[in-house]
């Protein structure tokens, strides 16, 4: 079922290639829980354990059992934006999306432009735009392309999908407003239906800025987080605006805003310091904590775009444990829990989430991977 490959040193084609295996349709979870008949904590929750590769099968609205006073989790408050906008580019009247990815200094956004795919009622990206180009977006909008994100492309007339680009609103209109009004949840092929934006939030949310949800939180209840506190869990917050998360293949992550809080940062090292367990509530927590720790498990406040990319060769040095969703052969989000447990805890953890048939995708299952 799986192939493995362990280099020396791995290049970014080949971390997207570290595990290998087949994702059947039929696993990727296509609309909410809810939506199933079940509360968003009815989800199921494979935990697994690093120092013996045992699995265990459960609830998520269990995961109480498999936390103890002392324990500290991190999550992102970071809410999600209804990121997707209906565009004609100006030129031709041609119909597409704009997916707003990143805002950058200055105004700038990372943006990436999709082209409809009526045969399966979503989206493809659209990789023939120019520099220049201008999209007409709903309420009177204009996104203007000024030049490609990735560097290398920027001299070339190779096949682009992420772009750097200037959006005007009508005025007064602010983006939070016009997005709020005008704007809707970014969703891909396998999520068939439309749903509104309060299906893609967590519960614990304080500021709008991703463009996708950060979603290994979303399972968490009220009820849950009470429970946990009163166990004598100690819950942290942070803040990481995710991007768009339809990668080109092989192309590694870029920049995301995150800010990193005194108490969280104070109170991760002294519990690293004490032995504790450390667990982030998602990838992104992971990406945040690791822009901002060194080497030596000391962990720094801070705020900034960051550039972070985790392998297995640069390794993880602020938590050592996480609760997150299943991913995709092809993303890089498995060189980052390689790097965590090392290949042969994910064979052994994917092989048996596909065995017991989990949900894959931001609407599916969950997997606690502890110590």
């Amino acid at each position: 079922m799986f192939e493995a490959t362990t280099p020396s040193m791995v290049t970014l084609e080949q971390l997207s290639n570290v595990i290998s295996f087949e994702l059947p349709c039929e696993l990727e979870a296509s609309e909410p829980p809810e939506a199933r008949g079940l509360r968003r904590d009815d989800v199921r929750l494979m935990v697994s354990y690093q120092a013996t590769d045992m699995v265990e099968h459960t609830n998520f609205r269990h995961i109480s059992d498999y936390l103890e006073a002392g324990d500290v989790l991190v999550i992102n408050t970071s809410k999600t934006m209804n990121a997707a906008l209906s565009a004609t580019r100006t030129h031709d009247k041609q119909a597409f999306e704009v997916h707003l990815s990143t805002q950058l200094p200055a105004n700038l956004w990372i943006i990436e432009l999709r082209q409809p795919d009526t045969d399966k009622n979503s989206t493809l990206p659209f990789y023939s735009a120019k520099s220049g180009d201008r999209f007409e977006v709903s309420g009177g909008g204009m996104v203007t392309l000024l030049t490609p994100h990735q560097s290398n492309l920027r001299d070339s007339a190779g096949n682009v999908r992420l772009w750097i680009a200037t959006i005007n609103l009508p005025e007064p209109t602010d983006m939070p407003s016009y997005l709020a009004t005008y704007g809707f949840p970014i969703r891909y092929s396998y999520v068939k239906d439309e749903w509104p934006n309060q299906y893609y939030q967590t519960i614990y949310g304080t500021e709008f800025g991703s463009a996708e949800m950060p979603s290994a939180g979303r399972a968490f209840t009220s009820e849950i987080i009470t429970l946990l506190v009163a166990k004598g869990v100690q819950i942290l917050p942070l803040i990481l605006h995710t991007g768009v998360a339809s990668l080109e293949e092989h192309e590694p992550p870029y920049e995301e805003y995150y800010r990193v809080p005194v108490e969280t940062a104070r109170t991760i090292t002294q519990a690293r310091q004490n032995g504790q367990r450390v667990v982030a509530v998602g990838t992104t927590v992971v990406r945040a904590l690791e822009t901002v720790t060194a080497s030596n498990g000391v962990t720094y406040p801070g705020a900034g775009w960051t550039e972070v990319v985790i392998t297995p060769q640069r390794g993880i040095h602020a938590v050592n444990g996480i609760l997150t969703g299943l991913h995709e052969p092809k993303a890089t989000h498995l060189a980052m829990l390689q790097a965590l447990t090392g290949i042969d805890h994910l064979k052994v953890t994917y092989g048996a989430a596909l065995e017991q048939r989990y949900l894959w995708h931001e609407f599916g299952d969950l997997h606690l991977i502890l110590p």
